[in-house]
């Protein structure tokens, strides 16, 4: 079968399609022919070699967290599929990628696909949609009622998280470019900015808000006047730097680090299908063109959410 593998750490340069063999299930195991996988920023890290002391992976390397594709193989004591179930899962980090024509993915990490989109196009949900999910309902833990930012709203997660918050009966204040602001308001939010001011304070924003979500790269200041953006007793919740708490106000901060989980997977999948979460794709590419788009994404030209079609 084919795979894009990299032998070594660093540049896309290093990303190579190739033949491998076509891996067999052991037990707990179930073999998936892949349709797509998606480019997500920590596959960028990982091909680097940022992640390689937190996360042991061994040499070569098939990159894709996503998945999205059709069970070819069942191993043993495996229950519930059945080849030719569509599913989707998010991979552990530390083992093959979806960038493959194959791969072998634990059970308990596969979830059914939505029904009502393209198979491909589910490949944007599971790292994504878990990503949100974590976000709002464990780190945040986001009730009705609750007024919550989210900057960086326009982005695959931060999507995510607009759609979830809004379906949980938050209310929600979605920041980002002007280019977003009509699809976030088909979310469902109640207020689209334009990037915050932070210097401007959270009056000029409708704050302090009890949640805030943030996934924008900000400096440490910037990340310390976002504290100020969250209410007495709120909470900040950011996958991009860590905000810092205010005990005084009884602010505490949490940080985003994303884990598989089929389960959660499988409640997003029912939300797609119920028309409340809908999945934003911003460009279909296939799986040869992956060392591109990894350039693409270092130069900043990705459109976004981006899939990457395997079969």
């Amino acid at each position: 079968m084919k795979a894009i593998r990299f032998h070594e750490f660093g540049s896309s340069d290093v990303l190579r399609h190739e033949d491998v063999e076509r891996p067999v299930p052991g037990a707990g195991q179930v073999l998936v022919r892949v349709a797509a996988t998606s480019f997500n920023p920590v596959d960028d890290h990982i091909r680097a070699g940022a992640l390689a002391e937190m996360i042991p992976m061994a040499l070569p390397y098939v990159p894709g967290i996503d998945l999205a594709g059709t069970v070819a193989e069942l191993g043993a004591d495996v229950t519930g599929l059945e080849v030719g179930d569509r599913v989707v899962a998010m991979l552990p980090l530390d083992s093959a990628g979806g960038a493959a024509e194959y791969v072998l993915v634990p059970a308990e990490s596969l979830a059914p696909a939505p029904r009502t989109t393209e198979l491909a196009d589910a490949a944007a949900l599971p790292l994504s949609g878990l990503a949100a999910w974590q976000t709002a309902f464990e780190l945040a833990e986001l009730k009705p009622g609750q007024t919550v930012l989210v900057n960086g709203a326009g982005g695959a997660v931060g999507s995510l998280v607009v759609q979830l918050a809004v379906d949980a009966g938050a209310h929600v204040t979605a920041v980002d470019a002007p280019r977003h602001a009509d699809r976030l308001r088909g979310y469902g939010a109640d207020r689209v900015l334009a990037p915050l001011d932070l210097v401007a304070g959270p009056a000029a924003v409708g704050g302090p808000f009890q949640v805030v979500v943030n996934h924008v790269r900000l400096s440490p200041d910037g990340l310390a006047q976002l504290t100020d953006y969250v209410a007495d007793g709120g909470v900040a919740a950011s996958s991009a730097g860590p905000v810092p708490e205010d005990p005084a106000r009884g602010v505490r901060s949490a940080n985003l680090w994303v884990r598989g989980d089929g389960a959660q997977l499988a409640e997003l999948v029912t939300k797609v299908d119920a028309g409340k979460v809908r999945l934003h794709v911003a460009a279909r590419r296939p799986v040869a063109e992956l060392p591109a788009v990894h350039e693409d994404a270092g130069a900043g030209r990705l459109p976004g959410k981006t899939v990457l079609l395997v079969s």
